[in-house]
């Protein structure tokens, strides 16, 4: 009703038409209109017939030329007619007839004619002008009870409008609107809430803990919101957005900052020196320990954690939050490998946050040394004892981003050869920091690297923490739980594949360069495409206060939308609309990631080529598997002129832990710009892709062999799609719903056509053909791949 009435608004505020001579026009429409007295509609044939209260006789009828002396004519016309009127008999007669009968027939009309002395045709106009007077009656009644109604509806709808103004939004806490808003006021809005649910924990365990009542701040109107058009049915723990869905630049590391509180005074350092000493202990036993502190599972290999075990033998001193520890579940997994890399080398991209950041660019999304509590004598990284602060993503929006602050400590053993380095936690002793949302403590975990032969290393891995119980997605619900997402063996995984990245990356005797002129060139283009994985693995998860829109209410739909203002270099200016699902698929890791990282099979799914065919113009390997390389591709080069090349950047790159095929559209002033030696920092890059996860099987040479027939329906990989296209180069503008839509329909038409061309008989190997459960979105648990 009430968008009725505003439609109604609307059209009465229409412009007219200044072409439109409506005074000229409305003169002449007034003749052809029924003319009204007391009420009653008269037409032509009323002023015809001479019927009604005033019968008007015509006696002469005839066209009537106005010329110059129409004046007198009209005068004599005027003169001829005469006015009757009927007697209250008469008038009683056709009242009497006319509450029976409204319409008379004709011989009806005849009769009462007759008995009246009237003709026939006085009788039919005086009849046809008493049933207009009674509609008019009518119409009156109508209008009086439709105003009143008008009125009542108006004052409820003020009345509504009102209360809606004052009502309080359960998910947020505040002020609820109608309208949709802004991209930027949901984005303020909801990170109020979120700054907001902080404060209230930091109060409560402050009045905890000291004693003295703290309260928070008041509730203060906010921003308006209406989030009532999309869906925000979350099942995970993610409760900050942006714009629509989100809006955050995104800022580099080095532009976080930190308030004093942050920091550890004297009598906090003291205490950290301690407990750094207890933690190295700890990880050395962790790393070397067997049962009963490592307990070996028979079906997936892997060690698990005895936690009662592991509470008698490391007793955390100063532990003021074990009354929480129901609120937490405990995440514990060991791993080791042998990397290409010395341990020095390693020390020290464990030690630069910058450097730890690009050795593993798809874990951490953001990392800075906050303060050096401690640092050895000419430079040396053993003694070292520093604060620091991480944000460690999974590549998926439906697995929130964990943020911790920890103390991380570097000492050597010089008589084994190996070093030690060990993260553990400071919120034990300083308790004045922010917490996250899922809380997360990284317990002593870290690594042992013992020198090898030939420069390489030997890398014992343990990776334990504490993280706040919180509902995770179904289909990423093992794969979290189980520890891949966050465990050592991702971590370890990685650390492998980055070394050998970082051995091509230094290697100065590589003859195949294809167009690359120059091993400075060559390098130039690796950074390139590691800064295009960077961004890419940023951009599809939950990091740096990124949070993503659901479009659709079932529990089991995976599609995540957000946006992003971006006015910084290094990706196109204005406002990104990304999208991002994640799907199980029924096919082993291996086959999935070989589709894709071929250009050439990946360009017959119509929805990820456009009709375009590719053709590599440079290829680097970086990587002692084939699938590990960089690839400079020319995009349709039959119909490409020299004036006109377009080029796309492909990395590829595979591990246990998973696969990434990762790509972007570049022009050849860039390509250029790279080659010629300059900074590849600024060019701008919006890379989309796919992140590739074996959920079950064996492992053959590192890599998920295909399922035994009694797994099938429990085997597959866990497939992540993200698109990101430039909505507008405005970054103030606002993102319509249509650019939403088809964003989405492309991405849903991407799983499908990858999903289709797997399961063609010319993509099936050796005859593995492996079936989808029936309704099974995700897979169940199962046993996690064997090492």
């Amino acid at each position: 009703m009430y968008g009725d009435c505003q439609v109604i608004s609307s059209n009465m505020g229409t412009n007219i038409n200044p072409n439109f001579n409506f005074i000229s026009n409305f003169q002449h429409f007034s003749s052809i209109l029924p003319k009204e007295e007391n009420g009653v509609l008269r037409g032509k044939e009323d002023m015809e017939s001479g019927s009604g209260s005033e019968q008007l006789v015509e006696e002469h009828q005839g066209i009537i030329e106005m010329d110059s002396n129409n004046d007198n004519v009209l005068h004599q016309n005027l003169k001829k007619k005469r006015y009757h009127r009927h007697t209250a008999r008469q008038i009683q007669e056709m009242e009497a007839l006319f509450k029976e009968c409204p319409h008379p027939d004709d011989k009806q009309r005849l009769k009462l004619s007759q008995e009246l002395g009237l003709k026939p045709r006085q009788v039919k106009f005086w009849f046809q002008n008493r049933r207009t007077q009674m509609k008019a009656q009518h119409d009156r009644a109508d209008n009086v009870i439709l105003r009143a109604e008008n009125e009542t509806l108006k004052n409820e709808n003020y009345r509504l409008q009102t209360a809606l103004r004052n009502i309080i939004c359960p998910s947020c806490g505040g002020q609820g609107i109608l309208g949709e808003p802004s991209l930027d006021e949901q984005q303020l809005r909801l990170e109020n809430a979120r700054l907001r649910d902080q404060l209230e924990q930091v109060c409560s365990l402050t009045t905890r803990y000291t004693g003295r009542p703290i309260e928070g701040m008041p509730m203060q109107p906010s921003l308006d919101l209406d989030m009532n058009i999309y869906s925000r049915q979350y099942t995970e723990a993610m409760v900050s957005s942006s714009d629509m869905m989100s809006m955050p630049s995104m800022l580099p590391p080095e532009a976080a900052h930190f308030s004093k509180g942050d920091l550890l005074i004297d009598e906090e350092k003291t205490l950290a020196m301690d407990l750094a000493v207890s933690s190295i202990a700890e990880l050395v036993k962790m790393c070397r320990s067997t049962e009963p502190l490592w307990v070996r599972d028979s079906e997936s290999g892997k060690d698990i954690l005895n936690v009662e075990e592991h509470a008698r033998m490391f007793p955390w001193p100063l532990n003021l939050k074990q009354h929480l520890i129901n609120e937490f579940r405990t995440e514990a997994t060991r791993d080791n490998a042998v990397v290409i890399m010395n341990s020095i080398n390693l020390v020290d991209a464990f030690l630069d946050a910058n450097k730890w950041m690009e050795l593993f660019p798809s874990i951490v999304a953001k990392a800075r040394t906050i303060q050096v509590i401690s640092s050895s004598v000419s430079g040396h990284a053993s003694g070292s004892l520093q604060l620091m602060y991480a944000e460690l993503q999974a590549l998926s929006p439906l697995v929130p981003t964990r943020e911790a602050h920890f103390l991380r400590c570097c000492q050597q053993n010089i008589d084994e050869g190996s070093w030690a380095i060990v993260d553990f936690p400071i919120d034990t002793f300083h308790d004045s920091l922010q917490h996250s949302f899922p809380r997360y403590r990284r317990k002593p975990s870290g690594c042992i690297i013992q020198d090898m032969p030939n420069g390489y290393s030997r890398v014992t891995w343990v990776e334990h923490g504490e993280i706040e119980e919180k509902p995770i997605h179904q289909i990423l619900n093992h794969f979290v739980h189980s520890g891949m997402a966050f465990g050592a063996h991702r971590w370890l995984a990685i650390l492998q594949r980055q070394c050998e990245r970082i051995a091509s990356l230094m290697a100065r005797n590589i003859s195949d360069l294809g167009v690359i002129p120059s091993p400075e060139a060559r390098q130039n283009l690796m950074k390139l495409a590691q800064r295009m994985i960077r961004t890419f693995s940023v951009n599809i998860s939950t990091s740096g206060g990124q949070s993503w829109t659901a479009l659709s209410e079932s529990p089991d739909d995976t599609v995540r939308i957000t946006t992003r203002k971006i006015i910084e270099p290094g990706q196109p200016n204005g406002v990104i609309l990304s999208a991002v699902s994640t799907t199980w698929i029924p096919y082993p890791h291996y086959r999935v990631f070989d589709l894709l990282r071929d250009e050439r099979r990946r360009s017959q799914l119509e929805v990820l080529s456009n009709g375009n065919s590719l053709h590599e113009v440079a290829h680097i390997a970086n990587g002692s598997h084939p699938g590990n390389c960089i690839s400079l591709l020319r995009i349709n080069v039959a119909s490409n002129s020299s004036q006109h090349v377009e080029l796309m950047l492909q990395e590829s790159c595979t591990d246990q832990s998973g696969s990434l095929v990762v790509y972007t559209t570049i022009d050849v002033d860039s390509i250029q710009l790279a080659m010629s030696g300059e900074d590849p920092s600024c060019i701008p890059l919006l890379p989309i892709g796919f992140s590739i996860v074996p959920v079950v099987g064996s492992t053959i040479d590192g890599h998920p062999s295909p399922p035994q027939e009694d797994s099938v329906a429990n085997s597959g990989c866990l497939l992540t799609v993200g698109l990101q296209v430039l909505a507008s180069t405005i970054p103030s503008a606002k993102l319509n719903l249509s650019s939403v839509t088809a964003i989405n329909n492309h991405l849903c038409n991407t799983v499908h056509q990858i999903n289709a061309a797997l399961g063609s008989p010319a993509n099936i190997e050796n005859g593995n053909t492996i079936a989808e459960p029936n309704n099974a979105p995700a897979p169940a648990p199962a046993p996690t791949p064997k090492q």
